[in-house]
């Protein structure tokens, strides 16, 4: 769906400074390298770039007009707008989009598993609905104006991940996005470096029903400083993995009771159930029956870098090295060691925890130790100055542990010493490049 010059100037408040193609509509670039002829272009700004200093460069590629805020654009350009703020009127135009179609917005956020729970939903949700979503993780201002503009013109379901630095950004994605069902997965420690509190982390969540449609529901882990500063008229569900019943688990596979009906994941963890309560709940408010419900659960598959599974010469890898925070790295390491034979579990250093950050590894070195310290198959590697507090914690509690400065030293031990009968688990923040371990491990001969 493109815009007319009537439909922008409705959505932006914007001045029209010159207007030679009535009638035509137009699509909205923001990147002169993927500019198609016609397009309008949209130039965004940041600390380190300007992108009207490209005006130019997107007229002579295509371009019928383009929108500025300094008073220089190319003479040649058929369609030529004025506003204040680039980004504001990226953020508006997406809402008038999301307006006009008007698809049953599901707006997810958390600390940690968004994504993931992301996923579920939409598998859940796309068993009856013509679903979109955000790709990836581009959960900021211009990751959801890309997602509203980009979803087909029949999208039913439209369902977008919000992320944030900062008190204040879900609060601006909610206004633009407008949802009528949100979802707040926890609110932990990721980002606490920034936001300097675990209240402040919760408040910034509780920001997403800001502009939440009143007649619609709020979806949340059961977290009491999550609900101190929730401001929300409308339907409240809370759940946590205390609700549901866990009837099986084992490698690739869970099976519970939530509300006396039985659903399974293809997927191991704890935390993944907990996960999926809240698509379930979403689909029964969208009114989905349990047979599409339970359907839906069954067909979710991790994405890349979460619970990623893989053969790599002879070794079982799991990669689940997207993200980590204390709170992912217990859950998800504590999983593994249960259920898989011969683990080796790969730490690296979970980064924005702020000063306290040596303390926060610590605590995961001490949680996981009481862990494993009656497993005595399961062998520990660290990477990184943090994640040696880790392995501290670890040899101090006789869990056997080896650390090392960099990922290649490594990689290099896993090959050297270690059978491929060993399943290996991957997890770090994502500056770590925990991929290089793979690559390393793959590059290399079976042993």
């Amino acid at each position: 769906m493109g815009f007319n010059e009537e439909e922008i100037l409705e959505a932006v408040d914007a001045k029209l400074l010159k207007s030679m193609s009535a009638g035509s509509e137009y699509e909205i670039s923001t990147d002169t390298r993927t500019i198609k002829q016609g397009d309008i272009y949209l130039p965004l700004k940041g600390v380190n770039f300007d992108g009207e200093n490209f005006l130019d460069e997107a007229i002579e590629k295509g371009a019928a007009g383009c929108f500025i805020t300094k008073d220089y654009y190319p003479l040649n350009a058929k369609l030529v707008f004025k506003v204040d703020d680039t980004l504001e009127t990226y953020l508006s135009l997406a809402r008038f989009r999301r307006n006009k179609l008007n698809p049953k917005v599901i707006a997810i956020t958390g600390s940690s598993g968004k994504t993931t729970t992301k996923e579920m939903v939409y598998s859940v949700v796309s068993e009856k609905f013509k679903t979109y979503k955000t790709y990836s993780n581009n959960n900021n201002e211009v990751g959801l104006c890309r997602t509203i503009l980009s979803m087909p013109d029949d999208t039913e379901v439209l369902i977008v991940e919000m992320g944030m630095r900062g008190l204040g950004e879900i609060e601006i994605l909610s206004k633009y996005a407008e949802p009528d069902f949100s979802i707040i997965t926890n609110a932990g420690s990721a980002h606490i470096g920034r936001l300097r509190s675990l209240e402040n982390i919760a408040k910034a969540k509780a920001e997403i029903v800001k502009y939440q449609n009143k007649s619609g529901t709020l979806i949340s882990h059961n977290n009491q400083m999550i609900k101190d500063f929730i401001d929300f008229e409308g339907e409240k569900i809370y759940y946590s993995i205390a609700d549901a019943k866990i009837l099986d688990k084992k490698q690739g596979y869970s099976k519970f009771l939530y509300k006396d009906k039985e659903y399974e994941l293809n997927v191991d963890g704890d935390y993944n159930i907990e996960n999926s309560i809240s698509a379930i709940e979403v689909a029964y408010k969208l009114t989905m029956t349990y047979e599409e419900i339970k359907k839906g659960l069954l067909a979710y598959k991790p994405i890349e870098k979460r619970w990623e599974i893989e053969n790599v010469n002879g070794y079982t890898i799991i990669n689940d090295s997207y993200n980590a925070n204390p709170e992912s790295m217990k859950a998800s390491v504590s999983s593994f060691i249960e259920l898989y034979k011969n683990p080796v579990v790969i730490l690296g250093d979970m980064g924005e925890l702020g000063e306290n950050e040596t303390e926060f590894h610590s605590q995961v070195g001490r949680f996981l130790a009481e862990k494993a310290k009656n497993l005595n198959n399961v062998k520990f590697l660290t990477v990184g100055n943090l994640a040696e507090k880790i392995a501290k914690e670890l040899s101090n509690s006789g869990v056997w542990v080896e650390s090392f400065d960099n990922n290649a030293n490594a990689a290099r031990y896993i090959v050297d010493n270690l059978d491929v009968n060993n399943t290996i688990f991957l997890k770090a923040s994502r500056s770590m490049k925990f991929e290089e371990i793979i690559s390393y491990i793959r590059d290399n001969k079976e042993k």
